[in-house]
């Protein structure tokens, strides 16, 4: 592993990315508007401040999920990969630049996301906003990690949209947006202590209910960190230099 070579991807990938304006846009104002509309369905209601927090794991966990999974996987589909292996460039090289432009593009994102859902839809937060702010961005850094994964094994766009029921779905459906998980049975309850996203809307409720000490909230972190890690580590053992 190079750290210049790592680094020169990174610059590459959001030099790209500056190139590209529509999917700028789309990364850090989709979230802020989904969860506009969702606060003003439930305008009037306590529903928002009880899935708000939730909210801010979701969007954009799936939408860096599927912006860095189709981006990696155009890389191989147009030889571009390829060429660059030939270079003394290694596959973990590739893996960490991409991972880390894409960290970078996540903490604006969830910067905008959380000022919008706080300042601008009302979302209630008894603990630190800080904190909150930190849990939000490594849970959208878990959407990328786990994108570039799901890229490595994709052969086309459509396969990664394919890959959401498997990848995405069961953590949303498990992660205590629907019903709080120790209201789940057991065996599910089990399972979503197993998804990483689930640990994430865990830590966002905690800081919003201020009812968990720091502690806590740094477990959860932990626990995200090592799927992110993990993710990067089996996207860069797994990943193909090109598509067959």
């Amino acid at each position: 592993m190079s750290i210049r070579l790592t680094l020169a991807t990174t610059g590459r990938v959001l030099a790209q990315l500056r190139h590209d304006p529509r999917s700028i846009m789309l990364l850090m104002l989709m979230p802020s508007v989904l969860i506009g509309l969702l606060a003003w369905v439930f305008d009037d209601t306590p529903v928002f401040d009880t899935i708000g927090p939730a909210l801010i794991a979701l969007f954009p966990f799936i939408l860096m999920f599927v912006i860095t999974s189709i981006t990696t996987l155009r890389e191989r589909r147009s030889g571009t990969l390829e060429r660059l292996l030939t270079l003394p460039m290694g596959k973990l090289d590739f893996i960490l630049g991409y991972a880390i432009a894409f960290s970078l593009v996540a903490v604006v994102q969830a910067a905008v996301t959380v000022s919008f859902a706080v300042w601008v839809c009302g979302l209630q937060i008894e603990g630190s906003l800080w904190m909150l702010l930190a849990i939000a961005v490594v849970d959208a850094i878990l959407g990328t990690t786990l994108g570039l994964l799901a890229s490595a094994f994709a052969r086309t766009e459509f396969q990664v949209v394919q890959f959401m029921p498997a990848f995405v779905f069961p953590q949303i459906l498990l992660g205590g947006v629907l019903l709080p998980r120790d209201q789940m049975p057991d065996v599910l309850h089990a399972i979503s202590d197993w998804l990483p996203l689930s640990h994430a809307i865990d830590a966002l409720n905690a800081v919003a209910r201020d009812d968990h000490d720091a502690e806590y909230i740094g477990m959860k972190l932990l626990i995200i960190g090592a799927f992110c890690v993990g993710a990067i580590a089996l996207g860069a053992a797994t990943l193909r230099r090109r598509t067959p």
